[in-house]
């Protein structure tokens, strides 16, 4: 995937995670509904999420000797290639 694509994309994944959080804010207030969690309790849980989901690829390469990489390193991989479909008949 082209850099720029793949920056779009998670441009993208950010707003739709910020709007549902918006959504969820406002539903919270039309619903006089306080947060589940302080602010800084809440973030301190994110950071958290954020060290814990990278425990284990951290310590199988560790394990494995093995260097360790970004998640922003992509696999190399061949270019898609297209065919032709046949038509709706059956007949290429």
């Amino acid at each position: 995937m082209h850099l720029t694509l793949w920056s779009e994309v998670n441009m993208k994944l950010y707003a739709l995670s910020l709007g549902a959080g918006l959504l969820v804010g406002i539903i919270y207030s039309l619903l006089s509904v306080r947060s589940p969690a302080p602010p800084l309790v809440a973030l301190v849980g994110l950071l958290g999420i954020l060290i814990g989901e990278q425990v284990i690829p951290v310590g199988k390469q560790l394990l494995g000797r093995t260097t360790l990489s970004t998640t922003n390193e992509k696999p190399q991989t061949a270019a898609p290639t297209l065919t032709q479909l046949p038509d709706r008949h059956g007949k290429d």
